[in-house]
């Protein structure tokens, strides 16, 4: 699975890559897949102590991509597509400070799903809704601008961990889609998180088939 997810993002254009790790397999991953080169990358490890939340694991990592754009891939989630004109795109941009990549699921309620407007512009994003508006989910994968650690500073401060324990990352990407500079992509191709059973063997499946 995280073959797949690095080549994702090398396909992509994107060489500088930091991991956040967790658990007791940080030492399996580092043998693994070592400094990058395999990859043609260049890797950095962080280590996040216990579950806080994507965007909790996001700040580890600012001392060393803080000053930069962003994407962040989730290390569970399968794309077909790769995103080398998306990512030049947002790194030649002033018009919006972070991408969100959607995508239509028969099961909007396990995840993040995006409201958008009669122009196709996310004006909320809803986390695990019991009646979801849409049955768009936001995908695990994000491009935020150098802005981003600031953002989530001011996430903590104002709003702060969820019930859950968790730093949330729809909470980030809502501060973004209220400032009006949140711009989305709906996905055509095979996309699937491998949170159950059941999208782990979906995964397992397009991959074998591929």
């Amino acid at each position: 699975m995280i073959y797949k997810v690095i080549k994702t993002l090398t396909k992509s254009g994107i060489y500088d890559i930091t991991i956040v790790l967790g658990g007791e397999s940080v030492g399996d991953f580092i043998r693994l897949l070592g400094d990058g080169t395999e990859f043609g990358a260049s890797f950095s490890y962080i280590y996040q102590q216990k579950a806080g939340g994507i965007a909790e694991a996001l700040y580890l990592a600012k001392k060393i991509v803080k000053g930069y754009k962003i994407a962040v891939l989730l290390g569970d989630n399968i794309f077909e597509n790769t995103f080398a004109d998306e990512v030049k795109q947002f790194e030649n941009t002033k018009d919006y400070e972070c991408v969100l990549f959607l995508k239509e699921v028969p099961d909007p309620e396990r995840f993040g799903v995006a409201e958008l407007d009669e122009s196709g512009v996310i004006i909320s994003i809803e986390e695990k809704p019991k009646n979801p508006k849409s049955n768009l989910c936001v995908t695990g994968l994000y491009f935020y601008d150098e802005k981003i650690f600031e953002v989530i500073e001011d996430v903590k401060n104002k709003v702060g961990y969820s019930a859950r324990g968790e730093l949330e990352i729809t909470d980030v990407n809502n501060y973004y889609v209220k400032k009006g500079k949140t711009k989305s992509k709906v996905l055509i191709g095979f996309w699937s998180d491998a949170g159950t059973f059941k999208t782990l063997l979906k995964c397992s499946n397009f991959m074998k088939n591929r």
